[in-house]
C-alpha cells in the first residue's frame, strides 16, 4: 500500500470515530430523556475526564508495545463499546459510569496518537498542512454528528439510535487501522523510529522548560472555551430560541472550508499573533452569544465566528506545540498537549454544569469570554516577546 493510500485511509478512519466526540455533545439531551440534568452530564464528563487523562499518560507506554496504530484500534474499539452502553442505559447509573469511562479510555488514546503517527510520517515543514488535515477530518466527524442525531430525531428516531449508529462507524474506523498498520511502519521517518513515547515527569519537566509549555497551556485554556460553548450548546440555544443543529452545521461547515483553504498556511511570520488574533475573535463571538436571543442571522453569525476564531487557530497551535519542543519530546509533548487538553474539554463541563444549574447560562458564557480573552492575551504576549 501506498504512502498516499495509508494516509487516506488513516483521515476516514479518524473522520469515522470522531463522531463519537460529536455525540458528547448530546449528552444533555440523552440525559434529560433519562431523567437527568446538566449536573449529571457534568459529574459523568468527569469521569471521562478522568479515564482520558490516564489514558493519555500511559499511552505511550502501551504503544511502544503494542505499537501505536494497533492502540489506535483498541482505542476505537473502547469507544464503539461505550457508545453502545450509553444507547442501551435505562437511567444514569452504573452503565452510563462505564460507558463514561471507556470513552476516557478510547478518545485518550485517539487523540494523543493520531498526531504522533503523523509526526512519525510526515516531515517537519509539511506537518501544519497534515496537522490541519487530522484536525479537518476531526471536524467533519464530530460537527456533522448532531446534525446527524438532529435528522434522525426529525425521523421520529431516539438520541440513543445515533450512539448506536455511531457505534458500528467506530467499529469500522477499528478494522481500518489494523489494515494500514504495517504501511504506516514502513513508510515511517528513520529519524523518527528510535524516539520513545513514554510520557513521564523528566519528560514534563523539560517539555515545561522548551517554549512549548505556552502552547500545552493555551490548549487548555481553548479547550474550556470550546467545552463551555459547545457541550451545553443544546441547552445554551434552546434558552435563546435557537435550533442547535444550525450551530454545530454552521460551525462545522465554516472550520472544514477555512481549514482546507489555509491547509498550507502555518501562521504567516508571527503564528503567534495569528493566533492571538483568531482567539481575540473567538472571544468577540462568545460576547455577541451572550447579547442574543431569538435572532437567527446573528446566531449563524456567532456560529461562523466562532468556527472561525477557535477552528482555525486550533491546528496552527498544535504545530507550534510540535515545532516548539525539544526533537527528542516531540511525541511526549503531544501527548501532554493532548492531556491539558482533555483536562478542558471532559473536565470544564463540571463546572460548567453546575453553573447552569445553580446560576444561569449568561453566567457561563461571561467565564467563557473572559478564558478566552485570557488564552489571547498569552498569545498576543509571545509573539511580542519573540519579535
Amino acid at each position: 500500500m501506498s504512502k498516499n493510500s495509508a494516509l487516506i485511509l488513516f483521515f476516514f478512519a479518524v473522520f469515522l470515530q470522531a463522531g463519537a466526540y460529536g455525540l458528547t455533545f448530546m449528552l444533555p439531551r440523552l440525559f434529560e430523556g433519562l431523567g437527568s440534568d446538566e449536573k449529571a452530564v457534568g459529574v459523568m464528563l468527569m469521569f471521562t475526564a478522568i479515564a482520558t487523562l490516564l489514558s493519555v499518560y500511559y499511552v505511550g507506554h502501551f504503544s511502544d508495545i503494542v505499537g501505536r496504530v494497533k492502540m489506535l484500534a483498541v482505542g476505537c474499539t473502547a469507544i464503539a463499546l461505550a457508545l453502545a452502553f450509553y444507547g442501551m442505559a435505562a437511567t444514569v447509573g452504573g452503565m452510563t459510569l462505564i460507558a463514561s469511562l471507556l470513552l476516557g479510555f478510547g478518545w485518550g488514546v485517539t487523540y494523543a496518537l493520531c498526531p504522533i503517527v503523523l509526526s512519525q510520517i510526515i516531515t517537519g515543514e509539511l506537518r501544519v498542512r497534515f496537522f490541519t488535515f487530522l484536525s479537518i477530518a476531526v471536524m467533519a466527524g464530530f460537527g456533522l454528528s448532531p446534525v446527524f442525531t438532529a435528522l434522525l430525531e426529525s425521523f421520529g428516531k431516539t438520541t440513543g439510535a445515533a450512539f448506536f449508529v455511531t457505534s458500528l462507524f467506530c467499529l469500522v474506523s477499528a478494522l481500518i487501522f489494523l489494515l494500514i498498520d504495517k504501511p504506516i511502519k514502513r513508510h515511517s521517518l528513520a529519524t523518527t523510529k528510535s524516539h520513545k513515547s513514554k510520557l513521564t515527569l523528566t519528560s514534563i519537566r523539560a517539555i515545561f522548560r522548551s517554549p512549548a509549555w505556552l502552547p500545552v497551556t493555551m490548549v487548555l485554556l481553548g479547550a474550556s472555551v470550546f467545552a463551555g460553548v459547545t457541550n451545553f450548546q443544546t441547552v445554551l440555544a434552546s434558552e435563546r430560541g435557537f435550533n442547535y443543529s444550525d450551530y454545530f452545521l454552521i460551525y462545522t461547515i465554516t472550520v472544514v472550508l477555512f481549514r482546507f483553504v489555509l491547509a498550507r498556511f502555518s501562521g504567516g511570520g508571527k503564528p503567534y499573533l495569528t493566533i492571538s488574533l483568531l482567539q481575540y475573535l473567538m472571544c468577540g463571538s462568545v460576547i455577541i452569544f451572550c447579547l442574543i436571543s431569538g435572532n437567527d442571522y446573528l446566531y449563524w453569525l456567532f456560529a461562523a465566528l466562532f468556527g472561525i476564531g477557535y477552528g482555525v487557530s486550533y491546528p496552527i497551535l498544535v504545530a507550534m506545540a510540535a515545532k516548539d519542543a525539544d526533537e527528542d519530546v516531540v511525541a511526549q509533548t503531544l501527548q501532554l498537549f493532548a492531556f491539558t487538553y482533555f483536562v478542558g474539554i471532559f473536565g470544564f463541563p463540571l463546572i460548567a454544569g453546575w453553573v447552569i444549574v445553580e446560576f444561569n447560562s449568561g453566567i457561563l458564557l461571561m467565564i467563557v469570554s473572559l478564558l478566552a480573552a485570557l488564552e489571547a492575551s498569552l498569545s498576543l504576549k509571545r509573539a511580542f516577546s519573540t519579535s
